[in-house]
């Protein structure tokens, strides 16, 4: 069973930094595209950024340019984000996904597993 567990979210002053973390289980990611979407309050799931497992190439929403950085470790089968200079524009529930091809990896209907979110709060 594959699962997808996010840590890391919370509340931070605008300016701030957070590191988002994504433990992903059952079974081998090789391949897949591994994502953060983010999802504002009445609004549609957004892309963020995007990973592939293998080669580790990173694509990212151009807001979050500069900014944002997404990364893996293999050893720990994890995914992080590490949000700098947080806007308050930033603050949404921020999802981990997974999907098995890296094709189209902007939209969220296309991907297979999903964690449950965690909320980031920035306060200006």
């Amino acid at each position: 069973q594959v699962q997808l567990v996010e840590s890391g979210g919370g509340l931070v002053q605008a300016g701030g930094s957070l590191r988002l973390s994504c433990a992903a289980s059952g079974r081998t990611f090789s391949g897949y595209a591994m994502s953060w979407f983010r999802q504002h309050p009445g609004k549609e799931r957004e892309f963020v950024a995007a990973i592939w497992w293998s080669v580790g190439s990173t694509y990212y929403e151009d807001s979050v340019k500069g900014r944002f950085t997404i990364s893996r470790d293999n050893a720990k089968n994890t995914v992080y984000l590490q949000m700098n200079s947080l806007k308050p524009e930033d603050a949404a529930v921020y999802y981990c996904a997974a999907k098995n091809t890296i094709a189209a990896f902007t939209i969220p209907r296309l991907y297979n597993y999903w964690g449950q979110g965690t909320q980031v709060t920035v306060s200006s």
